[in-house]
């Protein structure tokens, strides 16, 4: 019942229990928290009681050993990934490369706009995905790959994917039957397969890094030079260092390039929405440059529609989940949650696994007039930024819960909302994005089990006024002139 679309059963289940019910799988009770409010009670409010990990049989000892910002228990070994990771996802380090971010999205906008001539059929989504995968690859070790035909695009992303399609937080059976994580199954198989090019691939290029660093060989500033200088005072191990790059390479990839995704197949079957965007650039940014971050407060439609797609197609509609570090009585004054089938005081059990089913509150038609149309009308008054919103005082007021909440939320949210920024908005000044007559997109279907991605479709993209390459050109000749990149293919 819950292998395939889990978040639906979840949200079945929740019009009919209420937004805080428990079920058991295995030996492993879940909580299901459906509401924002209660959301907030626990995983903010009570948050040294649910920040903690359940260690999944696959994802966290299997995949990540143990290891893993994700995946780790809340305890000193996650503390310090965490700080480390922090260095690098902060605000203020992310002004640092916003540079770097800019060079990628004009960069893949120059290849799509190549490739794309004379009406060919477009797949965006490996664009998409070298896209973030440059932004990683740079901010992790400090180079960035030329053509999404280069082998470590294809393989960084096979391993994304892999692991979505492996780690379903309620999918494998393994997890939740201990007897089963005594015998050989397929997914422990892959999932040991998958740990190991884990390690081989990310572990290999830190290893790259140490080797140039020792030889005097200048290296640029990263991540992987960070835990290298710190090693020895941060008592880093070999795979402390490579499972911690590895989950930040896979977070940091496909959050952003499923959005883009998500974005480019959506926006060919609402040519209005398109218009009416594109019109709002025209005003506001004109056709002799691309739009900037510091356009978006300027453009609120632009705006609205990112958080339109965030709302109906986020990347997790599960999660990692959080567990209960200790026995908790949760008493449910809100009234706005309140359901003749959740108890009041609803007992939590210590080792229960707390899962936040977003496709619920995304959906919740006391929010969200007719949840299931696509309408970024809904979010015309909402100025905010993600990552400002997650502190809202008013868990209802919050625009979406793509990036988690409590000690968990995503470091990375504040890379990923300006990554997603600059994409959708440079897309939508460059070109009218078309469907394709018999190439229908099917908006309701995604590959993988835990992460949402649309299943692989082709759109035409049209250049939208004669002048689109030459501003292409000019802006990344400005970023040749920092020595930024190579030529885009």
């Amino acid at each position: 019942m819950l292998t395939h679309y889990p978040e639906l059963t979840l949200d079945r289940w929740a019009r009919k229990y209420g937004p805080l019910y428990s079920v058991r799988l295995g030996n492993q009770p879940f909580v299901i928290v459906s509401d924002p409010v209660i959301a907030k009670d626990l995983l903010v409010n009570n948050g040294a009681v649910f920040s903690d990990r359940k260690e999944m049989f696959i994802k966290s000892q299997t995949i990540f050993l143990g290891r893993g910002i994700t995946a780790t228990r809340y305890n000193d070994r996650w503390r310090k990934h965490r700080r480390i990771a922090t260095l690098w996802l902060n605000p203020k380090a992310v002004d640092r490369y916003a540079h770097v971010l800019d060079f990628e999205a004009t960069d893949m906008l120059k290849a799509l706009y190549d490739n794309s001539k004379k009406g060919a059929h477009i797949n965006p989504q490996t664009y998409a995905g070298r896209c973030s995968l440059n932004n990683m690859l740079t901010i992790a070790f400090g180079f960035r790959t030329a053509s999404i035909h280069e082998p470590i695009v294809a393989e960084a992303l096979r391993l994304s994917r892999e692991f979505m399609n492996t780690t379903g937080p309620m999918a494998n059976l393994v997890d939740f039957i201990p007897v089963l994580q005594k015998l050989p199954s397929p997914i422990k198989t892959r999932g040991q397969a998958l740990s190991r090019d884990l390690v081989a691939t990310y572990g290999g290029l830190i290893k790259d890094i140490d080797t140039k660093m020792k030889q005097g060989v200048p290296v640029a500033d990263c991540l992987a030079k960070t835990m290298l200088e710190m090693q020895e005072e941060e008592s880093l191990d070999d795979l402390d260092m490579a499972i911690l790059v590895s989950a930040f390479l896979i977070g940091g990839v496909e959050t952003t390039a499923s959005v883009m995704q998500w974005f480019t197949a959506l926006i060919p079957a609402y040519p209005h929405m398109q218009a009416r965007a594109q019109a709002e650039l025209d005003r506001v940014v004109g056709r002799t440059r691309l739009p900037t971050p510091a356009d978006e407060p300027h453009l609120p439609y632009c705006h609205a529609l990112i958080k339109e797609i965030e709302r109906r197609h986020n990347p997790f509609w599960l999660g990692t989940p959080h567990m209960a570090s200790e026995d908790f009585v949760y008493t449910n004054t809100n009234t706005a949650a309140d359901h003749p089938h959740t108890p009041t005081p609803a007992r939590i059990r210590k080792g229960s696994v707390v899962v936040l089913n977003t496709y619920s509150m995304h959906h919740d038609a006391s929010r969200w007039a007719d949840p299931l149309a696509f309408n970024p009308d809904r979010y015309l008054g909402d100025a905010t930024l993600s990552s400002a919103s997650a502190n809202l005082g008013d868990a209802r007021a919050r625009d979406h819960w793509m990036f988690g909440a409590g000690r968990r939320v995503c470091p990375g949210m504040w890379v990923a909302e300006r990554e997603i920024w600059l994409a959708v908005s440079r897309l939508l000044w460059a070109f009218d994005m078309v469907q394709i007559e018999d190439k229908p997109i099917d908006l309701n279907e995604y590959d993988g089990l835990s992460g949402r991605s649309p299943v692989p479709f082709e759109i035409v993209l049209r250049e939208r006024f004669g002048g689109v390459g030459e501003v292409i050109e000019r802006e990344l000749g400005g970023f040749a002139e920092m020595g930024m990149g190579v030529k885009a293919e």
